[in-house]
């Protein structure tokens, strides 16, 4: 997750989800705890979209309405690809 914050500073998204394709064994309750303490929504938002788009199993037992996903759109980008899922463009 602290990755997925400096996303575009520090971090690239793609060396991003490369960590995120090899955490195919978290639990889905700790997922879900992580998920609802964390205060940016970038950084929840990109989560959520990684997970998903890596077909992670632990993905399908996460509880997204008890996700705050904030209101609004975010981008990482002014150019890129927007996700309306998670309401984030994308490289």
């Amino acid at each position: 997750m602290k990755c997925l914050y400096f996303v575009h500073e520090e971090q690239s998204l793609v060396e991003c989800y490369e960590l995120m394709e090899s955490l195919n064994n978290l639990s889905p309750n700790q997922v879900q705890k992580l998920l609802e303490q964390c205060t940016s929504v970038k950084v929840k938002r990109l989560f959520l979209y990684l997970g998903e788009k890596a077909k992670h199993a632990w993905f399908d037992y996460l509880q997204l309405d008890k996700i705050d996903l904030g209101k609004g759109k975010r981008s990482l980008l002014k150019k890129g690809t927007y996700i309306s899922k998670y309401q984030i463009t994308v490289p």
